[in-house]
């Protein structure tokens, strides 16, 4: 009972691998330039987002700094 569980468990995951080698072998790389020009769009856009985040969030914490020490 024990050898048998164990070869159906090793048969499983030899299937499963084989599977993911399978997969890879469709996946189609992009080249050296085309990934070249995504990295740098990538990086150029998480820029630009890190600064409207900090610009957001200095003026926010600005105006309730300011709602905050205004007094009547």
């Amino acid at each position: 009972m024990g050898d048998s569980a164990k070869s159906e468990g090793a048969s499983k995951i030899t299937k499963f691998w084989n599977g993911v080698k399978a997969e890879f072998k469709k996946i189609t790389w992009p080249d050296k330039d085309a990934l070249l020009k995504q990295s740098i769009a990538v990086v150029i856009i998480s820029v630009v987002i890190g600064a409207i985040i900090t610009i957001l969030d200095f003026g926010l914490q600005y105006g309730v700094d300011f709602l905050t020490t205004f007094s009547l």
